[in-house]
């Protein structure tokens, strides 16, 4: 600067403006330049040189270092000894693990191990990876459990992300290792004979965390993706899928854990998407998932609330509840999301929630629900897909609340079966916790682009409406029964 100066008093005092302009333009294009070569020199001062490890105890030592850059030998890597019960922890920071080729076979005995070293954060969690680092980034490897050994608790996870700016890309997970395997939530949800083998949690204090590209295929019973008290979460273009089963084929065992209890289940009435009788005996012509929830909300961990959570282009089938945002009430987002084949619902949908330009079917269960009578201003935008060939289900929709705008479109109006309809003000299928709750929908704004049938039940007020298919108001009997559906959940 004082180099431009002396130069333009110089230049000043002659009058000479052509002069003058010309050294302000060769001054530009030389800071400019020294700019440029400056970027560039800290760029490649700050360039990770990779380190390529051929064992996993080579990979292992990195886990605590920062600002490394990991590159892991493609190929098959069992997991089948541990000292703590997170097997592998991830607790440096500024680093990348490319995982790209790479295959964790991870012996599902590990989580029934009584003699592993607990962990300091007061959860008693098992899982295969940790990371509580910040600012890392684990891409490319495939993950999944072999063997059908129980772990010693239900809170058993293949990941537990719980650093910040933490991302996992292209990863996919297989599970395995539940028990009972192949009776889904009817024996209970945890506890008692009940083992669960997650996917990936997302929980406390994690912050701006990625999952990118992933898949997790369930083959046990647990959720897929779930968030405890994580904050700015986003999950972007990841697939998961469970498995179904009929109650015909359980009924039909001649052995087995469901044999054993007489095909009681471990309560009556509705069990989380299906219908069993009121002393517990499984039904026939009833279907279950194997597994929970594909991509789940919880609404806090330990008094901090899960915040802010955006799910875009995303794939859920075969799973008992598909995108579960409507626990936590921080209001998520939900964009572009295909849901299919899921038993208690394809969307639950709470307060404040924005669904854009999802799809759901009804095979199984409602394409979507706004059911807790404490949701306020939930804005849905719902495609129904091909509902046809289902069983178990006439339940499109169902809206509880208050200030929900609602648009039901569909591409075709053979989807939709005519014993299909939307209700509102409905104890009916899933998510009504509090059987003593004043049931209403009040002040819904809904575009019905579909022919399915509208019904009213008792609590709906001040509708605003628009609907190709029939609107009307529930019968007598019609209100008699919703009345008696909340004291059978």
């Amino acid at each position: 600067m004082l180099f431009q100066s002396k130069l333009l008093r110089i230049f000043n005092s002659n009058n000479s403006k052509k002069y003058i302009l010309m050294i302000k333009q060769m001054l530009i294009v030389f800071s400019v330049l020294l700019l440029f070569f400056s970027c560039r020199a800290q760029s490649t001062d700050n360039k990770k040189t990779i380190i390529g490890v051929n064992t996993l105890s080579e990979f292992k030592k990195y886990l605590d270092q920062d600002n490394v850059n990991v590159k892991l030998k493609e190929g098959n890597y069992q997991i089948d000894s541990a000292e703590k019960i997170r097997f592998i922890e991830i607790t440096g920071n500024d680093s990348y693990f490319d995982m790209r080729g790479a295959r964790f076979m991870v012996d599902t005995k590990l989580f029934s191990r009584p003699d592993l070293i607990k962990s300091d954060d007061g959860n008693s969690m098992y899982c295969a990876i940790e990371i509580s680092g910040k600012n890392v980034t684990l891409e490319g490897l495939y993950i999944e459990t072999y063997g059908d050994t129980p772990g010693r608790q239900s809170k058993n996870k293949i990941f537990n992300l719980v650093g910040e700016n933490v991302t996992l890309k292209d990863v996919e997970v297989r599970t395995t290792g539940s028990s009972p395997w192949g009776y889904g939530y009817l024996y209970g949800l945890g506890g008692n004979d009940v083992r669960k083998m997650n996917g990936i949690r997302i929980g406390y204090p994690a912050k701006n965390v990625k999952l990118l590209g992933c898949k997790v295929h369930m083959r046990a019973m647990g959720h897929a993706i779930f968030l405890q008290g994580a904050e700015n979460t986003l999950i972007e273009n990841c697939q998961v899928d469970g498995l179904l089963r009929t109650t015909d084929a359980m009924l039909a065992e001649t052995s087995g854990y469901g044999f054993d209890k007489k095909f009681y289940a471990g309560k009556g009435n509705y069990i989380e998407g299906t219908i069993v009788a009121e002393d517990g005996k499984i039904l026939p012509g009833e279907i279950i998932s194997l597994s929970e929830d594909g991509i789940r909300m919880y609404p806090e961990y330990n008094g901090h609330k899960t915040l802010n959570t955006t799910v875009k282009g995303c794939t859920v089938t075969q799973m008992r509840r598909g995108i579960c945002t409507g626990l936590s009430t921080s209001g998520d987002k939900v964009i572009d999301c295909v849901v299919r084949d899921c038993v208690a619902t394809g969307y639950n949908v709470g307060n404040e929630d924005t669904l854009i330009n999802c799809s759901a079917d009804a095979k199984y269960g409602e394409a979507f629900c706004i059911p807790y009578t404490n949701a306020k201003n939930a804005r849905v935008e719902m495609t129904i897909l091909d509902s046809r060939n289902g069983m178990a289900n006439d339940l499109l929709a169902k809206i509880n609340g208050t200030g929900h705008h609602v648009v039901i479109k569909t591409k075709a109006k053979e989807y939709i079966p005519d014993t299909m309809a939307i209700k509102l003000s409905v104890w009916e299928g899933y998510g009504n916790f509090n059987e003593n709750a004043k049931m209403h929908a009040t002040y819904i704004t809904l575009d019905n682009q579909t022919s399915a049938e509208l019904i009213k039940f008792k609590g709906t007020e001040h509708l605003k409406v628009k609907s190709i298919g029939k609107v009307r108001e529930a019968t007598k009997s019609e209100n008699v029964v919703n009345e008696s559906n909340r004291t059978k959940r």
